[in-house]
């Protein structure tokens, strides 16, 4: 009759020994998560777990290029050098995301502050054809004035595309030959005052996070 109260111990000890043990598993877990990340090509961020692009390190030197350009004659990309470069392919009849990220890129220029002074904010065409020079200053008028617009042609955007994990393609299948949608990538890049590429993000990345890694890279170039 005593063999059952001792079974009921036993019983309990080891429902109490797997106890402590998951919990030493959770905090060893938790642990882990909240250390310091292993250092991951590509990837940086603001606080242990807020994403804020991929970073390249060391910095990515990019080719020149010139193409026509939104405020008269044209433009290469190492007159761009001096300041801090935050740029997207796209096209001025684009329905969607184009629109969506000049507006975040009018919002990370307020939330820059005094520093927006260091970066420019550049919109290069993948439609040449329509997006003229006259074209693409009325259009970026529309979000901000000191928007730095480039008309690309497709053999320019064939030879620089790669670097850039760049993607576009004109849909035959809508519209006319005068009206149709372009199919394209869309990331924004940050290149630094030396022309290299330092920063992508996602699209709909928020705003206040891409100034924050501007800020970030900034700093970082400056120690």
């Amino acid at each position: 009759m005593a063999e059952q109260p001792v079974k009921a111990r036993m019983g309990t000890y080891l429902l109490l020994a797997a106890l402590a043990v998951g919990v030493v598993v959770i905090v060893l877990v938790l642990l882990w998560r909240t250390g310091t990340p292993p250092t991951e090509p590509g990837v940086a961020a603001i606080s242990e777990t807020a994403y804020t692009g991929t970073v390249y390190d060391p910095p990515q030197v990019l080719s020149d290029f010139t193409l026509p350009g939104s405020r008269g004659g044209t433009m290469s990309l190492s007159d761009l050098n001096g300041k801090w470069s935050l740029v997207f392919f796209g096209y001025t009849h684009c329905p969607d995301f184009c629109p969506t990220t000049l507006a975040e890129f009018k919002r990370v220029k307020q939330a820059l502050n005094e520093q927006a002074s260091e970066v420019q904010f550049v919109f290069i065409s993948v439609d040449g054809v329509r997006d003229t020079g006259t074209a693409l200053h009325e259009y970026l008028a529309r979000f901000d004035p000191d928007f730095i617009g480039l008309s690309g042609d497709d053999e320019t955007l064939a030879r620089i595309g790669p670097e850039y994990g760049l993607y576009y393609a004109r849909r035959t299948d809508t519209g006319s030959q005068a009206n149709y949608l372009i199919d394209h990538s869309t990331r924004s890049y940050l290149i630094d005052p030396q022309g290299r590429l330092r920063v992508t993000y996602a699209y709909d990345t928020e705003a206040a996070i891409i100034a924050a890694s501007i800020q970030q890279q900034m700093e970082q170039a400056r120690s």
